[in-house]
Parts: structure tokens; sequence; C-alpha cells
């Protein structure tokens, strides 16, 4: 049931390259849906690749942002300080063709507000963003802009030849549109950039309804990884780029002193694979058993080809006896909430937008800050061996985390845009 009394229901368009998967825009993207349907609004999507119902969905393979033709203009315009004519030329012509696309999209579901989904924020998909703001500028259409990454925190996006695009685009100034940003980092630095003030919405979990309990299917999740009664299962549910600092969980289980496997959920997806090979390598050297496993981690369970089980993310938590989120770096913390819904203890490197926006509130975690110490060590091995008082810290984590991070506070703030935009 909705939390809020809505005075207008609407028919609300998502635009994204990709909603798909468990990266983190898909993840709050189908929890901003979740949310919204809950309330009564009826949610449509625009994508390059989409999972979502064929029903609900106006696919572009133009929109992907690892379509040929994306790949190439991205290999030209983030390697190199001039643009050739060539370059701008497929840039604008498949802006066009985008345009024309969610303009298709926009009538086929007769949508009153859009939600630009990182897409006016990261330029993986230069063409994507000039379409919206371009459809913008043409109609006052309302968008609200759903930002998770600015290009601005990405060093590989900053040598460039599209200057003039990303300072009008990425994002664009526009009356119509509202900008919503999930940390205060993010916030502040867009005011001072652009001038453009914005909304903090941090990531959530659904903690107003706690995860099921494991069933038959996810108990045979140690079986299959080949994990003894014994042996304590250390989850580093992330995807394998450097930012991510997986060196740090592999220093860790080398130095608890306990029959230990490391076990990665993800692979290393769109960044190129030389880190996964060093974290091989560099695991193989501490010689720390690591079970690299994103082939049986889907989004929904099944089979393999060779008929081994897949299993969710969902179905991993609960198993593991600690969590490692070692980032350098996060635009939130998906992770790190997932670990709190899950009630597993968790070791967090102080990143950032954790030390500004997360740890003010409070949360009992094992803190590292940019190396692993003894204190490190010692605190995780402590919870490791008395699970009773990790059982303790995760309940206190849980409760405190539903007072910032649930559908509930997502809904209040989602009816506030909703309300200035649309009125009473």
């Amino acid at each position: 049931m909705p939390l809020r009394v809505w005075n207008r229901l609407l028919r609300i368009g998502f635009i994204s390259t990709r909603l798909q998967g468990t990266d983190g825009v898909s993840l709050e993207t189908e929890k901003w849906a979740n949310v919204l349907e809950r309330a009564g609004h009826k949610c449509f999507y625009f994508a390059g690749v989409c999972d979502r119902p064929p029903d609900v969905c106006h696919i572009t393979p133009e929109a992907f942002f690892q379509h040929p033709e994306i790949t190439y203009i991205n290999h030209v315009i983030f390697n190199q300080p001039i643009r050739p004519p060539d370059v701008t030329h497929r840039i604008f012509e498949l802006k066009n063709l985008l345009k024309a696309e969610l303009y298709r999209f926009i009538s086929e579901f007769d949508l009153e507000l859009l939600i630009a989904e990182n897409v006016l924020a990261i330029p993986i998909h230069l063409p994507l963003g000039m379409a919206i703001a371009e459809l913008v500028a043409e109609t006052g259409f309302p968008v609200i802009g759903h930002h998770h990454d600015m290009f601005w925190e990405r060093k590989r996006f900053l040598t460039n030849c599209v200057w003039d695009i990303l300072n009008s685009v990425f994002p664009p100034h526009m009356p119509t549109i509202r900008h919503v940003v999930i940390n205060s980092s993010a916030s502040n630095q867009l005011a001072l950039r652009t001038g453009i003030s914005s909304t903090l919405i941090p990531n959530v979990m659904d903690f107003d309804n706690p995860p099921p309990p494991v069933d038959d299917y996810a108990r045979q999740v140690r079986r299959d990884l080949g994990l003894t009664k014994d042996e304590y299962l250390i989850l580093q549910p992330t995807r394998i780029v450097q930012r991510k600092g997986i060196e740090h969980a592999i220093d860790l289980v080398s130095r608890l002193d306990l029959n230990a496997k490391l076990v990665i959920s993800h692979a290393s997806g769109d960044e190129g694979y030389e880190y996964e090979n060093h974290i091989r390598e560099y695991a193989e050297q501490l010689k720390v058993p690591t079970l690299f496993i994103a082939d049986i981690i889907k989004e929904k369970r099944g089979k393999t080809e060779e008929g081994r089980n897949i299993y969710t993310l969902e179905d991993v938590y609960p198993q593991a006896e600690l969590v490692t989120y070692p980032s350098d770096f996060e635009g939130f913390g998906n992770a790190f909430l997932e670990a709190l819904y899950y009630k597993r203890p968790i070791m967090v490197n102080n990143y950032s937008i954790y030390a500004f926006d997360i740890r003010p509130k409070g949360f009992k975690v094992i803190e590292f800050d940019g190396y692993i110490t003894r204190e490190t060590v010692e605190t995780a091995r402590y919870y490791l061996l008395n699970p009773e008082k990790a059982a303790e810290v995760a309940e206190y984590n849980y409760k405190l985390a539903s007072s910032h991070f649930s559908y509930t506070m997502l809904e209040r703030r989602l009816h506030t845009i909703i309300t200035e935009i649309f009125g009473e």
C-alpha cells in the first residue's frame, strides 16, 4: 500500500542505456519503479537492452552503451583532445535517431513524466543524453534526472574532445528538469560547477519488509561452492574493477588465520580484465582461497549449460559470515545497504561518501582507512568467532538503516518532487 495520499497518478517513463542485470542503476531503477507502482503510478521503460515485460518496454538497440557505434565514438572522444569531424557527424546523427525514438516512446505509452537514469550525468552514451536534452528544449517535458555518477568523478572522462557537449548536457540546466543525486558531495559539486540545485535521495532497500527465510534451494550454495562446514564464507559482492579495492579483502582473509574462502560474486564487466588478472595473481601469492562465481550468480535462479545451479545474490548473502566492501570510491554503496538488509557484519573502507553520508548515522561496522590494520583483522576475527555478537550488531544496523534508507523515505521524497512539478 502507498504510504502517502497522491492527488495525481501518472504514466512515467524510465530512460537508461541498460535496464538489465544487477548493476547499481538497474537495481535502483527497479526500486523507484516498485515504490511508484505501489502508489498507483504506471511505469514504462526505454533502453538499449531491457529485461522488463515487453508490453511496457520500448527497446532501441542504439541506446545501449555497448552498441558498436557508441563503443567507437567513446574510444575516440575520451582518448584525444581534438574531435574528428566524422565523429561529430556520427554523434549528431545518433542523437537525431534517439530523439525520434524518445518521441515515439512518449506517444506510445501516453507518458506524463520521464525519469532519466544516469544518462544525463555520466557520458557513456553522449547521443542519448543530447537527445533527452533537446527533446526537453523542444517540448518543456517534465523530467527527473536521477544522477548516480557525475562525469567529473571518473578520471577516464576528463581527457576528452567533447567539453562543449559535457558542459551543456551532463547535466542540462533547464527549468523543467528536476535533479536528484545520491550523495551530498554530488549535490555540492553540482551546485558549485553548474549552479544547479538538487534533491538528495540516497540508495535504498526495502527495510520495511525483511528478506524471506533461506529456503532449501539457497541452502545448497555452500555445498555447490565446495565449502566445508568449518569454512567461513567471506563475500565480496561487487564487480572486479579497480576502485573496489579487492586487494584489501584478500589482505584481510590472509591475516585472519582462520579456515576461510573469499567469494567474489561478479565479473569484471565493461572495464577490461587486467585488474581481474591482478586479483587472481595477488590471491595466489598470498595463498588466499578465492572463488570467482560470476558464472553462477544471475538475476534469476536456473541452471547452467553444464547443469549447475544458478543462484541470485540474495541466495548468497545469508550464507556469508562476513561481507567485505573495501572500495576506494563509490557513488553511494549498494552492497553496504545489502549487507545491512541481510543482517551480515561488514568490513568497509572509509571512502569519502561513506565518511560524509553514512558513517555519521552511527552504524557498527568493521572500518579501515586505506589499509588493513591489526585492529581491523582482530575485529573481523572476533565477529567470525562470536556469531551471537555479530547477530546483535546486525540487528542494530538493520533498525538504524530502516530509519534512513527505506522505501518509506524514498516515497516521501518522490512525492515531494512530483508535487512540485504537477502541483497539489
